[in-house]
Order: C-alpha cells, then structure tokens, then sequence
C-alpha cells in the first residue's frame, strides 16, 4: 500500500463504496425471523458512505471541528462505525473507551483526556452532566439514538457527498485516542496517527491474506473499525461489550453459519466457549478461513479443538498491544511444530516483516536510549522491546509513562521503541517466546519465577487449567503460590488437590519452590478480552486468605 498525498483513514471507505457500492459493509441484529435465522440491517457500501457523510454534517453543524477531541460513547454497530469515521473525515480525534472499565477509571480517563465534544447516546449526556468536573473541557454535545441500527441517511439509498469534505491528514497527523486494557493498571490512552492505522491495515491484510468481499465476525467491537479499509463485511456479533465472555456461543455459531462468516477475532475466552459448543453439538464451521484469537496466550486444548471446528481454516494468534499491533503471529502449524521443542513459556510467532524486535536485560526504571538497554542472548529471557510502523509514540497527556514505556533511537529520528511489559526470549528457530507480563513476575530469595513457563506445569491436571502464580509479599522475598480457579470443594478433596499439585511442583525445576495453594471460584479479568488474569489482584486477595490444606 503506497502512502497517499492524503493519509486520512477514512478515505478506504470513500474507495469501497466506489469499487465495490453494492457490496454489503455492514449488518446489524434486530431480532429474528420466523423461521429462527437472525433478521439483519443490512448496509452496501454506498449506504454505508452516505450514513458516514449524514453523521458528519450533523456533527459539524453542531460544531465538531478540526483537531477536537472527541468522546464517542455510543453502541456498537452502526453508530460506532458512522461516528468514528465521520470524526475521521471531519479531521477530528475519536476518543474511544472500552464501556465496561468501571466508573472510577472511566472518569479518570476523561477528565484526563478533556475532550471538547461529546457524541453520545442519552445515558452518555446524562452522565456528563452528573460528573461534570471529569467533563469540564466538553463545550459540545451531539445526541444519539440509543439503537443499534438507527440511521441518519436516508434508507435504501445513498446520500450524496460528504459534507463538508474529506480532511486532508498528514501520515503523523493525530487520529485517535484509544485505551489500554489496564490488566496491570489504570487504562492509558495511546495516541493513534493516521499513518499507523494506514500500516495496520496493510500488515494485517498482508498478513493473513484478507481480501475484500470476505465476512468478518468482530468480537471486540473497535476492530470492527478495519473492515470498511479491507474492504469485509461486518456482521455486528450478539455481544454485550460490558460482558464479553457471557456472550451466548450458539447465538455466535449461528451467526457465523448464517452470515458464511469467513474471519473473526476475539479472545481465547469466547473462542473456548463456541468450540465448547460446537464440540458438544458436533458442528463444524466450514466457511472460516482463519479466526484471530487474542488478548491472552492460547490455551494448548484450543488450539487442538481448533483443527475439529475449522475444517477449512486456521487458528491464528497475533501478538502485540494497544500500544503496538501486530508484532508477530502463529498459526496453528506453526504452533503445532514450536510445542514439540517447547520447554518454558508460549510460543508467539516470528516477528512480521517491518518488526524489529529484541530482548533486553530486565530494568524498572525509564531507558532514554537504545544504547541504555543490554540486548540478551538467544534463549535468555527478558523484557521485549518493539519497533516499527504500528508502533505508537506516546500516550496521552501522561509524560511520566511515556518515559517509562518510550526508548529513544537515533538512528530511527521519526520512530521510537515501545517497552511491551511483557517477559520473553529468542529461540534458535528465530521465535519470539511470551513468559509473562513483567509486573506479574514473582521475585523470591532464590530467583524469579515467570507466570506462563511455570502455569505451563500445572496446566497440565485437569482441575488446574485455569491457574495464575503469584508473588506473596514484598520483591525480592516473595513467597511463590499458585491460585486455582474453580469452585469450593470439601476439605479432604482440598487436600488432596493441594498434594497433587505440589507432586506437579516438585516435577519441574522451575516450579519446584511453589507450596502453596489457593482456591477461587472466578479470577478478576480485564473487561476487554475477559482472558487476561488479574494476578496482582489476586495476590492482594491471597494475602488476606489461607491456603489449601498441606497433605
């Protein structure tokens, strides 16, 4: 993809509608036909262009402008894609939040931010109104209808040009504000430029080899956001972004069998749930060509299950973060090939071409160079540094976490390294292996114990394939444990789960210092992906509990 005059995102839709008009962009669920299938609105691409143009008459008549921070908080669907990319057209900034993160980080982030605008639906301005001192800097507020398909265009047909026209946008020019998932913290927002959605879009297409006129599946409604670029159709999936992993799999099945849904992407936790589900209903899934599963490493039964349910194609696990994505992937191949080598950790993939990726001694302080950091060895784990196109610059009026997660290259003036907070390490094939995230380490007097080389071991029983180590006390002296999610069992079935995984301890160097045991019946996970585990949470909460009985 050859960069353009003009790097503003919104133009592949403008490109869409002209190259393929009466292609379906979008549908959306609003309830079901008599005979069971899913009724949806559905948009071509033409129609589609017109409700983006309709959107962004409205907000400039209301007086969006260039460059103005702008909160969207409105449904996913139709109104998430119309309101973003007529923000993008306007020259404005969307700033998108993830709906479920709690009040409290919420309004932390928007007092932080200080929007001008407000595109909301009526519960939205209410609540402007209520916390006005977090939405002090919102000077206007649009309106928007609470429904998942309301439109402003007229139906059935196309509206004429946008107005006003396409903002013209610099590759470096600002284009959103978009939220880290805060698994080890508060949310942060990362500023997105039009030139790293447009290096996004090619990798990705590139990549997994997407054309246009396929059928996406999006379970985490920003990604629906790539589709109009590459040129796929959208089917809105029956999902309630505030819960995730409650999401029905028979209603996604469904969906997917309906709607000939050739790609998806969602976490493991939803991916577990409908391959649960197509196992237990014996169904298979032929016209998936590849499915996305990301936000926490894949679980060794997924990827297994995998080959049942996709007959025609293949797992695929992207690795990256807010703040950087894609870095690498793995296929279910490749995954296949890496687990038969694998002795610590979870295999992520090779870096994708135009990644540069290196391992560098663990340091909590701020790194200002390159030439501050000391690059390990193959095999040596240690904390993963990025570079490359899709590699954001900053985060959002926080200087301080930039400096921590920023390091300078001289020799790359317009690019910067992006620290990922993840451990990991080089293996002799060139594969880029994932150990956990650096907070999460466990630091005892006799080394550091990393979460995803030793849950590897434990994973292994049957009752503990959903576990989390954690570090009790202070860096440094930390006493290592191991929380099991699960329900409460007798005392005498306690113990002797205890016993079994202090058997599975003592069988792998690595865990062999782990002796103590705790029980939860559900972990804390991040409201995005509903997969990533809490662990420091966790060992707040273990603190104050006692472990499984010893035998």
């Amino acid at each position: 993809m050859a960069a353009a005059a003009n790097a503003n995102i919104a133009r592949f839709l403008s490109a869409m509608a002209r190259a393929q008009p009466q292609t379906a962009a979008l549908k959306v669920p609003r309830g079901r036909t008599r005979g069971g299938d899913i009724d949806y609105l559905a948009l071509s691409f033409a129609e589609l262009d017109g409700e983006v143009g309709a959107w962004g008459r409205r907000l400039a008549e209301r007086g969006v402008r260039r460059g103005d921070l702008t909160l969207v908080m409105v449904k996913p669907g139709l109104p998430l894609i119309a309101a973003v990319f007529a923000l993008f057209r306007l020259g404005a900034v969307p700033v998108v939040l993830d709906p479920g993160m709690g009040l409290r980080h919420f309004l932390g982030c928007v007092a932080r931010t200080q929007p001008r605008a407000l595109v909301g639906i009526p519960a939205a301005l209410v609540v402007s109104r209520l916390f006005r001192r977090s939405f002090r800097g919102v000077e206007v507020r649009v309106r928007t209808s609470s429904s998942l398909t309301a439109r402003l265009a007229p139906a059935g047909a196309a509206a004429a040009a946008p107005t006003p026209a396409e903002a013209e946008s610099r590759p470096n020019d600002l284009a959103a504000i978009l939220f880290t998932s805060g698994s080890t913290g508060a949310p942060k927002g990362v500023r997105y430029e039009h030139g790293m959605f447009e290096a996004q879009v090619r990798m990705i297409r590139e990549t997994y080899a997407i054309a246009p006129g396929e059928v996406d599946l999006p379970m985490l409604p920003i990604f629906a956001l790539f589709n109009p670029a590459l040129g796929m159709t959208t089917i809105v999936p029956e999902i309630d972004p505030r819960r995730p992993a409650a999401a029905d799999p028979a209603k996604l099945v469904q969906a997917i069998r309906q709607e000939q849904v050739t790609n998806s992407f969602g976490s493991p936790t939803l991916w577990r749930n409908v391959a649960a589900h197509c196992q237990a209903h014996r169904i298979t899934l032929p016209s998936l060509r590849r499915v996305l599963c990301a936000g926490a490493p894949v679980p060794a039964a997924l990827w297994t299950a995998a080959k049942d349910f996709l007959p025609g194609g293949q797992l695929h696990s992207p690795y990256g973060a807010t703040e950087a994505l894609p870095v690498s992937t793995l296929s279910g191949a490749e995954e296949a090939e890496a687990e038969g080598t694998a002795d610590r950790g979870t295999c992520v993939g090779r870096p994708l071409p135009g990644m540069d990726v290196q391992i560098i001694a663990l340091c909590e302080g701020p790194i200002a160079r390159l030439a501050g950091a000391a690059e390990l060895p193959v095999g040596e784990i240690g904390e993963i540094i990025v570079r490359g196109p899709v590699v954001t610059r900053a985060y959002d009026r926080l200087p301080d976490a930039t400096a921590a997660a920023k390091i300078a290259d001289p020799s790359a003036a317009t690019e910067v390294w992006h620290r990922m907070g993840d451990c990991g390490y080089f293996d002799g094939a060139g594969r880029l292996w994932f150990c956990g995230r650096k907070a999460e380490r466990v630091q005892t007097a006799g080394g550091t114990l990393f979460t995803e080389p030793c849950e590897r071991v434990f994973r292994a029983h049957p009752e503990a394939r959903r576990c989390a180590l954690i570090g009790i006390g202070q860096p440094g002296a930390q006493i290592p444990a191991l929380v099991v999610e699960g329900p409460a069992r007798s005392q005498q079935a306690a113990r002797d789960l205890a016993g079994e995984l202090r058997a599975l301890a003592r069988s792998n160097p690595a865990t062999a210092g782990i002796g103590r045991f705790y029980l939860r019946k559900h972990f804390p996970v991040d409201v995005r992906h509903n997969a990533k585990i809490h662990r420091l949470a966790l060992a707040r909460w273990a603190e104050r509990r006692e472990p499984l009985p010893a035998d």
